[in-house]
Order: structure tokens, then sequence, then C-alpha cells
């Protein structure tokens, strides 16, 4: 992942959200050592301060929990966590602005879920 400067989101946000992407991947999973804020600064070439709000943020949303000596670790719920927020957030304003796109072209709902349905079974290999 490269992390984009000139985003309107924070780097610290950024870092988070990657850290998110690699749970729900399975590239990180329960109960294992997340990097640590200078391992995740010298990978991204940040600030570890800018890294540790990251981490920060995950821990006050429960996706980590913090062993002391030890580091950082993935919670139990953090899959769980990280989906509900992400259908929350960033899915429903996704489709909020696909309807309000929908709307002005005129397309009809049916429509709409046709084309949704169309790919999702493409994104899941089901093809059309």
């Amino acid at each position: 992942m490269v992390l984009n400067p000139d985003s309107m989101k924070p780097i610290y946000v950024q870092i988070a959200e990657w850290l998110e992407t690699e749970i729900l991947n399975e590239n990180i999973e329960c109960d294992q050592k997340v990097y640590s804020q200078y391992q995740l600064a010298e990978m991204f070439n940040i600030n570890p301060a800018t890294a540790a709000k990251g981490i920060n943020l995950l821990t006050e949303e429960n996706v980590l929990y913090k062993k002391r000596g030890l580091g950082m670790f993935v919670t139990a719920e953090a899959s769980g966590i990280i989906l509900k927020k992400r259908k929350n957030t960033k899915l429903k304003s996704m489709v909020a602005d696909i309807a309000k796109e929908a709307v002005q072209l005129k397309v009809d709902e049916e429509e709409l879920f046709e084309m949704i349905r169309e790919m999702h079974r493409k994104e899941k290999g089901e093809g059309s």
C-alpha cells in the first residue's frame, strides 16, 4: 500500500485502514502481534507518532489490545468490528452516491439492482 499524502484523509487514518484491511484479508490474525509504530513508520516513511495515532485509533475501537511490554495484538472481535464499521460508513456512503447518480440518470430500481447483482457476482468470481 502507498499512503496518499494529498488525500483529505489524515495519514494516521490511512494507516488504521491499512491495518484493518490486513486483518480482514487474514494477513494478521486474531491474537497475532501487529506492526509496532516504529515498524509502520519505517514501512511508510512517516513519523512514528503518526503511526502510533493510527494504532491508538484501532485500540479505541477495540480492534487491537495491548500486552504490556509485548506490543499490540488483534482482538477476537476485530473482524466483526471492522466489517460493521465499514458497512455502516463506507458502504452506505457509496450506496448513497450510487443511488443519487441513478436517480439523475433515470435508472429504475430494478435496473440498478441488476447492475449491483452482476458486479457482486463478478467480484465473487461467479461470472455473469
